[in-house]
Order: structure tokens, then sequence, then C-alpha cells
């Protein structure tokens, strides 16, 4: 049998595999063929190994030829037995033999044409490896260069940035020569004024000094005139409110209002001694004179207000001050264990916020922000507030743990400081957050304009608000903290009503530290606003 030659001395398998198959379903016919002559060759045997007649009966009954014919059929049937048998081990072994020999050939190609894909293999991975060392080289050669380029632009940027540093300290240098100029002005203004109401104050002096000498000079003159005239009688209280044109008002009594905090004088003034003059007599440090001048003046602002049909006035009744509780001399000395910290965090979260807003002006007043509002990184304008604050919270952490050593007895630690970054963070994202929905919004006004309405609505009682609450949380946290292994108690704020949650968690009992309250929360504040506290027992 002839194969098609492939390349590099190689036979073509499909054409060996049909041929196979080919032989193989010959030595099935030829098998088959051998069992159907050997069952002829057995039944044939087993017939003459029991024959019912034999041959001189047969010969007899059926005569001589038939006896021959029977005998030429054994030997025929004999024969051909013999060939099949002959010629069916004869194909066998000649099968055998071509399988063996097609099979040695196709290990011997199979072995080379693997050996060829090897020796391909190893030299594809040889050219590979080869190309990517290249490439590695290039991308070094390439990655260097990048780099030397980067760092030329680096320093071409930093030195612009100390260009613009340096510009901006001009300008800021002089600014501020301009503003010592102004400070010297005012305080040369301030001298000048005050050098001018220096003197404005000695012609003052000079004044009253002219005034008090008048009054001995009149009190002489007095004095002098009553030792050449006779002294008059001194009038009454009577006849000098005769003299004197005042309104007709009611003789009830006057009640005592806030703006009169003397009692009227129920007494009669009292006369000065005729040898002293009138004037000399008022001048006198009695109380009494004092009390006629308050009543006279409490009927007039009656009867005014009468004529302006305005009722006068109730006296104020002083706030009666209750008992306070064991549960809020707690809160109260929470609140002043927190006092300075928060006062301290509210202070310099306003002093972010201004700085915050004019890094936030100075870059949208620029032509490219007019147009497109480009906005400071979040990240960045965050990183300002977390600093902002961090040092203020860490306070109010530990002034919480200072709380709960004084309540419940507890060991003094420290607080996390990946805790407190978490309470910096809220903080932050709340107030950035805020600020830059309020300035991307759509409403009327360019990007300034919005950005000051934003830094205006935080400048006051929400910055502090939000504060509170952040230094609540705190606080809270380093009692927490510190009652770790603890049981710790939630108390509702007395001043406040509680909410839905508050009450759960003041109602739930005693609580491991660091385990949720039925809020799903550690420790308050549970809500903005929240005033509500947890304390070790």
């Amino acid at each position: 049998m002839n194969f098609t030659p492939l390349r590099k001395g190689g036979i073509d398998p499909n054409e060996v595999r049909l041929h196979l198959e080919a032989v193989a379903r010959e030595m099935g016919h030829l098998e088959n063929r051998i069992r159907e002559l050997q069952d002829q060759v057995v039944d044939a045997e087993r017939r003459a190994a029991n024959p019912t007649f034999d041959e001189a009966t047969l010969a007899g009954a059926l005569g001589a030829q038939s006896a021959a014919i029977l005998r030429s059929a054994h030997e025929e049937a004999a024969r051909v037995t013999a060939e099949a048998q002959e010629r069916s081990a004869q194909v066998f072994t000649e099968t055998q033999q071509r399988s063996a020999n097609h099979l040695i050939e196709a290990q011997e190609r199979s072995t080379a044409l693997i050996t060829e894909a090897e020796n391909t293999a190893a030299q594809i991975d040889h050219d590979a490896r080869s190309a990517a060392e290249r490439l590695i080289e290039s991308a070094k050669v390439n990655g260097e260069a990048l780099v030397e380029h980067a760092r030329e632009q680096g320093r071409a940027i930093v030195e612009q940035s100390n260009d613009a540093r340096r510009s901006v300290l001009n300008d800021l240098a002089v600014k501020r020569k301009a503003l010592h100029l102004q400070i010297e002005q005012l305080r040369v203004a301030r001298d000048t004024l005050g050098s001018f109401v220096a003197s404005v104050r000695e012609q003052i002096d000079d004044v009253l000094n002219g005034i008090n000498a008048s009054d001995e000079v009149a009190r002489s003159a007095a004095l002098e005139a009553l030792r050449y005239h006779q002294v008059a009688p001194e009038p009454t209280e009577e006849e000098l409110l005769a003299g004197t044109p005042l309104r007709e008002v009611s003789s009830t009594p006057v009640e005592k209002t806030s703006e009169v905090d003397e009692t009227p004088a129920k007494t009669p003034t009292r006369r000065a001694p005729k040898s002293v003059p009138v004037e000399e007599s008022l001048l006198d440090d009695d109380p009494s004179g004092t009390d006629v001048v308050n009543e006279i003046f409490a009927r007039l602002r009656k009867a005014t207000l009468e004529e302006r049909g305005v009722s006068l006035p109730q006296p104020k009744k002083a706030a009666v001050a209750k008992p306070e509780t064991p549960v809020g001399v707690l809160f109260r000395r929470r609140d002043e264990a927190l006092q300075d910290s928060l006062a301290v965090l509210t202070r310099r979260v306003k002093r972010a916020l201004q700085d915050d807003q004019n890094i936030m002006l100075e870059r949208l007043r620029t032509v490219q922000a007019m147009i497109t509002t480009e906005l400071e990184d979040e990240h960045t304008q965050r990183a300002r507030y977390a600093d902002a604050s961090f040092e203020a919270l860490s306070h109010a952490a530990q002034a919480g743990v200072q709380f709960a050593k004084e309540e419940g007895g507890v060991a003094e630690v420290d607080v996390s400081v990946g805790s407190l970054e978490e309470c910096t963070t809220d903080l932050a994202v709340t107030v950035v957050l805020a600020l830059r929905k309020k300035i991307l919004s759509e409403s009327s006004g360019d990007g300034a304009e919005r950005a000051n309405a934003a830094y205006r609505e935080w400048r006051g009682a929400r910055v502090e608000r939000l504060c509170t609450d952040a230094a609540r949380r705190a606080f809270h946290l380093g009692v927490v903290t510190a009652s770790k292994g603890r049981s710790i108690r939630f108390f509702a704020a007395p001043s406040d009503a509680p909410c839905d949650l508050c009450a759960h968690d003041s109602e739930s009992g005693e609580r491991i530290a660091g385990e949720n309250f039925p809020s799903g929360s550690p420790y308050p504040p549970l809500h903005a606003g929240c005033a509500c506290t947890v304390v070790p027992v």
C-alpha cells in the first residue's frame, strides 16, 4: 500500500488510519468466515463421528457411486477446512506484520515530529526571550527618558512655584508694608485723638473747677447778702410744687417698677437752717431729697403713660430655681468638661472656613473659573477641615476619658488615632459636600456669589451645631474607650424631649462598652443636635 507523502519524509496519518480500518474490517470478515467454516467442520465431524449408516450400508443402500461421492465430499471438506485455516493464519500473520510495521513507522514519524516540534518550540522560546529582553531594555531606556523628562518638568514646575511664591511673598510684603504704614497712621491718629481728648478733658476739668469755684463764690455772696437782708421764711414742699407747672395726676400711690429701684420717701424733707441759704441746703447729702425727686419723676412717667393709654409695666418676677436632679448634675458636669474643647473646635473650624473661602474665591475669580467653575480637589479641601479639627477633637476625647475616670473609676487610656480620624472625616465631609453642592447649584449668580452665600450660611449657628455634635461624639468615644470591659448606661438629655431611638436606648439598661445599643450605635449622638450621653456604671 502506498500512502501520500507529507513534508519532511512523513505520510498522511488519515490514509494510514483508513488503511488500518480496512485491514481490520477484512480481518473481521475472514474471522467470521473461519468461524462459519469451523462450525460446518464441527457439524460434519459430529455427523461423521456419529454416522447413522456405515459405508457398506450406504454402498449397499445407495450404491458404490453414492459412497464415492460421500467420500469425495468428506475429503473436499477436509481440504477446504485446511485451506481456510491456512489462509486465515497467513492473512492474520500478514496483518499483524503490516500493523507492526505501520506502528513502528508511525512511532518513528511521531518521534521525529515531536523532536522537530520541540526544536521549533525551543527556537520560538529563544526568539521570544530575546525579543522580550530587547523590549525590556527599550522600556528601561524609554522609562529613564520619561523619568528624566518628568524630573525636568518637576524642576520647571518647582521653579514656577518658587517664582509664584516669591511674587506672592513680594505682594504680601508690599501689602504688609502698606498695612504697617496704615497702622502707623492709625497710631498717629490715635495719639492725636488722645492728645485732643486730654486737652478736652483739661478744659472740662477747668470748667468743672470754675463751676465748683462759682458755687463757693455764690455761697459766699449769699452769706454776705443774708447778713445785710432779712431772711425770708423758706417755702414748703407744697409751695414749691404749687409753683411748678405739673400735670394733674391722681393721688393714688405709685407702684414700684423695674425702672425705679428706690422707695418713695415717707418723711418730709429736712429744712435747711435759717442761717444757711436754700442753695446750700440742696447740696447736702440727705437721701430724703433724692427720694422726693424720684417720686416726682415717677409721677411724671405715670401721667405720661396714662395720657398715651399704656399701662404701667408690671415688675418682673424672679425666676424660681428648680432643684437640680442627679441626672441634671451629670449632664452639667458633662457640658463643663466639654466646654473648652468645644470652644477651641468651633474657633478653628470657623478659621478653616475663612481660609477655605479665600482659596475658593481666588480660584473662582480667574478667567477659567468664570467659564467652567473649577473647584479645588475635594480631598484637599476635606483635609483642611480635618487638620483644623483633629487636635480639638482629641482634647474632647481625652476629656471624655477623664469624665469616665471621675464618674466610674476607670483607668486612663489613650483614644486611637483611627477613631478620631473618623470623627474628623465625618465633620469635614459634611461641611465640604454641603459647600460644594451649594456652589455647583444652578441658582442665579456667578460662582463667587454662590460661594459667598454658601460660606455665609455656614459661618454662624450651623457650624456651631455641627461642631457641638462632633465634639460630643469624640467625648463619648473617649468615655466608651476608657470603659472597655465595663458596663455603660445610656441617659437621655433631660432638657429635650428624646426621640424614639434615644428613648429605646435609655430604656435598654446597661450594655458592655463597645456594644451597640438598640439604635445600632455604641454611643450618642444619634441624630443632629442629640444631647444624650453614656456613663460607666
